[in-house]
């Protein structure tokens, strides 16, 4: 999931000028809507054709976020299928979901062959109904980053696992779900993560969310959301300051997916889509590793692996540079796109609450709730 000097890379150049603006249409007049819907629909068609021709080897994370991907274009086509004018683009989207649904349908048979105990403990995470939109939306306070960034020395994807399976209510135990350990209360709070640790202690308060949990700590999972998603977009923006360089990428379109379908609104900048779409690999459709690399930075990335460990065991790379992780955080990140664009294009450019926001549902730390419907 991650890659070898990726919080070296992070820190570097944080004071370094952003990449922007985008040299995309404009989001607000109709053909600048329509070229920009045209572009991630193409991209998200060659993607779910990747995914076709590689199933069999697409790992359960990779399903994930085309999982999330089919909420978000069926949210989209809802909202589509009630303007005649927008009828055509919305049977594009549908060809879409027809298309994708068999496929996540069968992703189960290949993912019991390949990795059994890691299908039975989140199998609920791939199945419909799990992945919810948000009905509102907020922003990120910058006056929540971190100081400073910690070492991720107690950290790892096992011990993540474990507080996951854990609140789903999947261990071999078959236990309630919403528990909650001492252990994985302080891991899942522990501030000062960056990187992998801090998109997973987003998605353990986001699973909470989905999963109905709201006793004790979870009380308080907006708290922990609004906390976590405002260091990922300073730790995007870094990544943006230097460039969008290789390694950063994946972390980049992870924080765009869990904070977007979180109710975070401002992930959605229409440089950072750009970005994205430039990142696909036209003939294949997937996500992955650049045909070429700087070799400077291979070194420097080299030069950090006895201190920066990788954290997702099961990143499942082709020989051909496709990942299947970068392709499935980019194609929720895609589809997080498009379902803001039809939701309320301006939400790409500015923070403001849409014109739907219920000022009732405001929470007394002044945001606004993200949940599902």
């Amino acid at each position: 999931m991650s890659s070898p000097g990726l919080l070296l890379l992070l820190l570097l150049l944080s004071a370094s000028p952003p990449l922007r603006p985008s040299s995309l249409a404009r989001p607000e007049t109709p053909e600048g809507k329509a070229t920009i819907t045209g572009l991630i629909l193409s991209a998200l068609e060659r993607a779910i054709s990747f995914l076709e021709k590689r199933l069999p080897e697409i790992n359960l994370d990779g399903v994930v976020g085309f999982r999330v991907l089919e909420v978000q274009l069926k949210g989209v086509q809802e909202k589509w299928a009630r303007d005649p004018q927008l009828q055509p683009l919305s049977l594009s989207v549908e060809k879409l979901v027809e298309k994708l649904a068999p496929l996540l349908h069968r992703s189960i048979f290949y993912l019991e062959l390949s990795d059994p105990k890691y299908l039975r403990e989140f199998q609920s995470t791939i199945q419909p109904g799990f992945w919810k939109l948000p009905r509102a939306w907020t922003c990120t306070d910058a006056s929540m980053v971190y100081p400073t960034f910690e070492t991720q020395d107690s950290f790892s994807e096992e011990s993540s696992d474990s507080c996951l399976v854990q609140l789903l209510g999947t261990g071999t135990d078959g236990g309630q779900p919403c528990r909650l350990s001492d252990f994985c209360r302080t891991l899942m709070t522990k501030p000062g993560c960056s990187g992998y640790c801090l998109s997973h202690q987003l998605l353990f308060f986001l699973s909470a969310r989905l999963k109905g949990c709201t006793e004790g700590l979870f009380r308080h999972s907006q708290h922990y959301m609004n906390l976590f998603c405002a260091n990922m977009m300073d730790l995007n923006q870094r990544a943006e300051a230097i460039g969008y360089a290789y390694p950063t990428r994946d972390i980049f379109m992870e924080n765009i997916m869990f904070c977007g379908i979180s109710g975070f609104s401002d992930f959605y900048k229409l440089w950072w889509l750009e970005a994205i779409l430039n990142w696909q690999k036209p003939e294949e459709g997937c996500f992955g590793r650049p045909a070429a690399e700087d070799e400077e930075l291979l070194t420097a990335i080299q030069h950090q692996q006895h201190v920066l460990r990788r954290v997702k065991r099961r990143e499942k790379q082709f020989t051909d540079g496709c990942s299947s992780h970068n392709t499935a955080m980019a194609v929720a990140a895609l589809g997080g796109f498009l379902y803001v664009l039809a939701e309320y294009p301006q939400q790409m450019e500015s923070c403001g609450s849409p014109p739907w926001h219920d000022p009732a549902a405001t929470e007394t730390n002044g945001s606004t709730p993200a949940t599902g419907r």
